[in-house]
């Protein structure tokens, strides 16, 4: 099949969340399996220079907003079998940030979606199936069904659309997203374009799009909920029939303690001697107490509420009474940097706190710490239990979305599980169950090192999930 994805983000050319990691690993996988499988992406001023280097210009051509006609230049990237298409145009990308500032988000993600579809005869590319990712490509589909399925090139062609996270919704006014795309009065009707009386990108691709999909089979269940349904929960489960959830994996070759040379020094499932190292020189460059018998508790991610830190910020000082070490690395929501930089003050030597986007560090503390902390308030997959798991750093989540897909909660009776799980979003049932993992830690720790290993020992690859999608593909 022709398989074109449009997406906003992309690994390894610009990332700031999990839909980059998506986009980036699934359609290598895709080509892989036979399938010519295409990737379009803004032309951001933050891709590196590297990538930029390697680009072939394509051709160019004017895009219509309205009574605007805006230039398009097509940059052109082939790696590991897919096609890469930058669009580039330096007004709506050529800016210091990938998202949010400027206000005209509806203007420049109705940019994208409109050049997408205008570059694809120019390119001779006709897909069997377009694949759009989140919000800034809800547009895809329902321009496509709306104003372009009449004409003999577009009139086959399907769609999929994928919810990454259904709290990000790209909500402008009707009259903007009018004057850019042209969309009629007719259409601005609850049961099409409007919603609670704005425009809604995503809205837009689950009413257009041929089939809807999650990242994970519970988050498609919890989206049909008025809890976790973000107002859009009536729509979906009308559309039941055509949501599926489909597990994220994980790029298995960049996280394999085997092989990164990110981290401190490399060990397997089979020797798993250096993790230990691995603890002993975070602990070091942390500023933690360098002790191999403290359990070390690691957090990466965004800090936001989205995250469970209301729950941390809670029980934090009770956690800390423990015989227990804390790392945190990210970026977010001021409450939750004041919180760990006064915390590191408060319990200085058992934590540490680092706020940026660091790839490497973020590698070290996957191999370095003994627990992995995710109490997510909701979580549509997550990567990182995935990527703790791999790295045999026991998961302590809650349960809900892609974390109760992926974490089962160690069972004393029968010896099962590989990780310890919690239900109820309560910040005493996550202390509870911290306080479990670590008498395992002190008591038991054989019980730990079977939990390491079986986490090892999991398939995380994209292998199955694109199997899932091919099957999805080939039914519309």
């Amino acid at each position: 099949m022709k398989i074109l994805f449009t997406a906003s983000e992309c690994v390894p050319f610009v990332k700031t969340g999990g839909l980059a990691d998506v986009a980036g690993a699934l359609a290598p996988v895709l080509a892989k399996l036979g399938h010519d499988v295409r990737v379009v992406v803004p032309m951001y001023t933050a891709i590196d220079s590297k990538w930029q280097h390697q680009m072939e210009f394509q051709l160019h051509f004017d895009v219509q907003l309205g009574w605007r006609r805006q230039y398009c230049g097509v940059q052109m990237l082939r790696k590991d079998g897919v096609t890469y298409y930058f669009l580039d145009n330096k007004y709506y990308f050529g800016r210091p940030y990938v998202y949010g500032l400027g206000g005209d988000e509806y203007e420049r993600y109705s940019f994208f979606c409109r050049a997408v579809l205008d570059a694809l005869p120019l390119l001779d590319f006709k897909p069997d199936v377009i694949h759009a990712h989140d919000w800034q490509s809800g547009m895809v589909p329902a321009l496509l069904k709306i104003q372009y399925a009449h004409l003999p090139f577009y009139s086959k062609i399907r769609t999929v659309f994928t919810i990454h996270n259904l709290q990000y919704q790209g909500i402008f006014g009707i009259k903007e997203v009018q004057d850019v795309l042209g969309l009629g009065d007719g259409l601005w009707s609850s049961d099409k374009l409007e919603c609670f009386g704005c425009a809604n990108f995503m809205k837009a691709g689950l009413v257009y799009s041929d089939a809807i999909t999650t990242v994970s089979p519970s988050y498609a269940e919890e989206i049909t909920t008025a809890y976790y349904g973000e107002r859009l929960d009536g729509l979906i489960r009308a559309r039941k029939d055509s949501l599926f959830g489909v597990l994220n994996g994980i790029d298995i070759g960049e996280y394999n303690p085997e092989t990164d040379p990110l981290i401190y020094a490399n060990y397997s499932q089979k020797d798993m001697t250096n993790k230990a190292k691995n603890k002993a020189m975070l602990q070091h460059d942390l500023g933690l107490k360098e002790d191999p018998d403290v359990p070390l508790i690691a957090m990466v991610g965004r800090l936001t509420n989205q995250k469970g830190l209301d729950l941390v910020d809670c029980v934090l000082g009770d956690v800390m009474k423990e015989n227990v070490q804390m790392a945190v690395l990210g970026m977010g929501d001021a409450q939750y940097t004041n919180l760990f930089s006064w915390a590191e003050q408060q319990y200085r030597g058992k934590l540490a706190a680092r706020f940026a986007m660091d790839h490497g560090l973020a590698h070290k503390l996957y191999a370095g710490a003994d627990f992995f902390l995710m109490p997510s308030l909701f979580e549509p997959c997550g990567l990182s239990q995935m990527i703790s798991l791999r790295y045999g750093t026991v998961p302590i989540v809650r349960e809900t979305g892609g974390l109760r897909d992926t974490v089962l909660s160690y069972n004393d009776y029968d010896q099962t599980g590989n990780g310890f799980t919690f239900l109820n979003y309560n910040a005493h049932d996550m202390l509870s169950v911290i306080q479990r993992a670590l008498v395992y830690y002190t008591e038991q720790r054989d019980v730990i090192h079977t939990l390491q290993a079986r986490g090892m020992s999991g398939d995380y690859s994209w292998t199955h999930s694109a199997a899932e999608y091919v099957k999805i593909y080939e039914k519309l």
